[in-house]
């Protein structure tokens, strides 16, 4: 093995693509004839080029990048689960993946029979997952439902009982896929605290996420992918600001007035359409420019697809870089949406005090089920406003009531 004793994980000019085929057959008789064509064309989509990077033992390294850049691409043929069509990747330890959380639950059996048999497949035996029951179900907080069988759990409880199974496996190097965002604020929090563990004992990490707040609490080095290529790969502060600012040539580049940036900007899961995002002033009257201390109202309008049973509306603020300076949502904030029924119409409003220093601003969003487990809708750079008349009185990014004393 070449890989040196202080490295994790290194990886030598990876790269992967698929074939995609032009006929699709969607009949029998179609399968028959295909079955004695000589020919047949395939286009080539190329997801990764030539990927390299080292992640030394103990680091915290994160990696970056739009939907369809290849992140996730790239950490399955970390974990095993892809092969690269060219390149290495070495391995210096054991690796647990946190990737797709709860393959091999059987739905037909309960909440406890399913903790055992996903410890079968993680290598344990029965008498080690039953001393760890325990503090599965209590990690899990799902005492009281153990006994009944998993088809009849929501899909966040779901995802909470795999993750805490998922935990019980030790390993040198964990690979995660945006797993710190499952389950509703408390559960997460827990994911946190173990992620701050995972720090205190020295364990390699590899974060995949668009969380960057996370990113820069947690991780010290880090890639930016980018259509399959590593565009920026150093200290995480220097990742973060290069994936800021493609954020930020692509949304001057996608300028629309304030309308949503319809399919380019927008993830449609097929529950809800999304018709309208605005900003207006307390008047109720439509606004681009606030002045200090002012109130800006952001309005989005949705017209579910099915009916939902009350959905988590989120909002995001983001300055020029697409850097988040702040967040909320309905459940947070304990607004219940109440039940929406299938083609009727909905319209939630954030009012937000203008603190924001003087600069323009962007808004994203997002629509999720009940227990925040499932995204419904996500949308990005769904409107802008511009903050006016601060004249920079405050370095920073808001300006927060303040006095200074002087004494002799």
């Amino acid at each position: 093995m070449s890989i040196k004793d202080n490295i994790a994980i290194k990886v030598t000019d990876v790269s992967k693509s698929f074939k995609l085929p032009h006929e699709k057959q969607t009949s029998i008789k179609g399968l028959l004839i295909g079955m004695f064509r000589t020919k047949k064309t395939y286009e080539k989509q190329e997801v990764l080029k030539d990927i390299s990077f080292e992640v030394k033992k103990g680091e915290f390294f994160g990696i970056v990048g739009r939907n369809g850049s290849g992140k996730s691409t790239l950490l399955k043929i970390l974990a095993g689960i892809y092969t690269s069509a060219e390149g290495l990747v070495e391995v210096n330890g054991r690796l647990t993946p946190f990737i797709e959380l709860g393959v091999g639950f059987n739905p037909e059996l309960t909440g406890r029979e399913n903790v055992f048999l996903n410890g079968a497949l993680l290598g344990f035996s029965r008498k080690e997952m039953e001393k760890k029951y325990d503090e599965i179900v209590s990690f899990a907080e799902l005492e009281r439902f153990m006994d009944q069988k998993l088809k009849n759990y929501s899909s966040g409880m779901q995802v909470r009982l795999a993750f805490s199974i998922a935990i019980q496996s030790e390993g040198d190097v964990y690979l995660f896929d945006e797993v710190l965002a499952v389950g509703d604020y408390t559960f997460q929090q827990k994911c946190y605290e173990y992620f701050k563990y995972l720090q205190s004992i020295k364990k390699t990490v590899i974060f995949v996420s668009h969380d960057v707040n996370a990113l820069q609490m947690y991780c010290n080095k880090g890639i930016l992918v980018e259509k399959g290529k590593i565009v920026e790969y150093g200290s995480i502060a220097t990742v973060l600001e290069e994936y800021g600012k493609i954020n930020a040539n692509r949304l001057e580049s996608e300028k629309t007035g304030g309308k949503l940036h319809a399919k380019v900007n927008a993830e449609d899961y097929g529950f809800l359409d999304l018709r309208k995002v605005s900003t207006f002033s307390d008047d109720k009257g439509a606004k681009k420019v606030f002045s200090p201390e002012e109130h800006i109202n952001v309005t989005y309008t949705i017209i579910p697809k099915e009916d939902l049973d009350n959905p988590v509306f989120g909002l995001v603020i983001l300055d020029a870089a697409a850097k988040p300076l702040f967040a909320t949502n309905t459940m947070d904030m304990k607004v219940s949406t109440g039940k929406l029924s299938k083609g009727k119409q909905m319209t939630v409003t954030f009012r937000i005090k203008n603190v924001f220093v003087d600069g323009k601003y962007y808004i994203s969003g997002a629509v999720a089920s009940s227990d925040r487990t499932k995204v419904l809708y996500r949308f990005q750079n769904g409107c802008n406003f511009t903050s006016s008349g601060w004249l920079n009185t405050a370095r920073g990014e808001v300006f927060l009531p303040h006095s200074i004393t002087v004494n002799d």
